[in-house]
């Protein structure tokens, strides 16, 4: 059996965007991202390098994610977990010197079609992200400031406490939709997505599988790749509406997310080079339920990246790890991740040969 010629683009482009969806995947709720109680439904880094690239053949393709990060913070990222889970009143006034601590392991496997009818002179392709994982998070320290009772009278109030939360369940399913435009080394993407809450959410736990609520999200993205000399870039810009959380009537305001990604091919199957996301809450939060005030959070993050594109059987396999160190965070937890992406899908097709044809007098 003749194998099949593989390609940079074969491997990777095979719904990298959507098998790394943000969001898209609605992180555990308490693990570490932004908004209500410091987490978003967008995780930083979903899309990475060639996410505009149309896959090179129709049909379905698989991709299994691992992803694990560990995050901490302080102040009021631990202040507004107190408030989410109903551990400080609203008669407190209290000043919190505590901490949040999270590590969480998830399987994400998602299945996408791509298919062969063109849509607006696109590449369409659709998808449905499922995840399955644990979210071990830990709070602990100090509340120290007054009570009011219920005669008006002022008393001074002290606590120090800590709680541990852990759970391994299934997440929130995430659907998503691509068109993707190829013009030589140029590619565009326009892409949405969404948060369906059906995994394990509890507002009063601190840790939780499942955002709680519904979300949208859209943007688009560009790649150029240049198969000549192996240099490629991509970046993919999103925004993100929540809709208000019926259990705590909290809404967190619109994020605005943008990951990217520079790699070279060292050859036909070996890529190395760097990856990053910038994560900026825009609007405020607001609801009934709100009593932390605006809470906007931003996060940067960037690290290294490698892939290796390799055959198997009649399918061609794809595997990525990246990682990211996170820094410049506010309002949310910061720390590090990692990604180990494999994606399985049909190969580039083979070009049909042309027959010589012998013309004779």
């Amino acid at each position: 059996m003749k194998s099949k010629k593989l390609t940079p683009r074969t491997g990777f482009v095979c719904r990298l965007g959507a098998a790394a969806i943000a969001t898209l995947l609605a992180l555990p709720n308490d693990a570490a991202r932004a908004d209500e109680g410091g987490v978003s439904f967008w995780i930083p880094g979903f899309f990475g390098s060639l996410a505009a690239a149309p896959a090179q053949a129709p049909g379905w393709s698989v991709t299994s994610i691992y992803y694990h990060t560990s995050v901490s913070a302080g102040g009021d990222v631990a202040r507004a977990r107190e408030i989410t889970i109903g551990r400080i009143p609203a008669n407190l006034n209290v000043n919190v010197n505590a901490n949040v601590k999270a590590n969480v392991d998830l399987g994400l496997l998602v299945g996408t079609y791509t298919f062969a009818t063109p849509v607006l002179g696109a590449q369409a392709q659709a998808s449905l992200l499922g995840v399955y994982g644990s979210n071990s998070t830990s709070l602990a320290g100090s509340l120290v400031g007054t009570v009011t009772g219920p005669g008006g009278g002022v008393l001074p109030f002290s606590r120090f406490d800590s709680i541990d939360s852990s759970i391994t369940a299934f997440g929130d399913l995430l659907p998503m939709f691509q068109l993707k435009w190829n013009a030589g080394v140029h590619n565009y993407m326009t892409y949405i997505t969404g948060d369906i809450p059906v995994g394990a959410y509890q507002s009063d736990r601190l840790a939780n599988l499942g955002l709680g609520h519904w979300a949208i999200d859209a943007g688009g993205g560009y790649t150029y790749f240049n198969p000549k000399t192996g240099h490629e870039f991509s970046g993919v810009l999103g925004f993100t509406y929540n809709f208000v959380n019926p259990s705590t009537q909290y809404q967190s305001g619109v994020d605005m997310h943008f990951d990217w990604g520079a790699s070279q091919f060292l050859t036909k199957q070996w890529q190395v080079g760097l990856v990053g996301y910038a994560y900026q809450q825009l609007g405020c939060d607001s609801g009934s339920g709100d009593r932390v005030g605006c809470f906007r959070s931003r996060v940067l993050g960037a690290g290294p990246q490698v892939g290796y594109i390799f055959p198997v059987g009649d399918m061609q396999g794809y595997l990525n790890l990246k990682a990211y160190g996170e820094f410049a965070n506010e309002n949310r937890p910061a720390g590090w991740n990692v990604w180990l992406t494999f994606n399985l899908s049909p190969p580039a097709a083979t070009p049909p040969t042309r027959s010589r044809h012998i013309i004779t007098k």
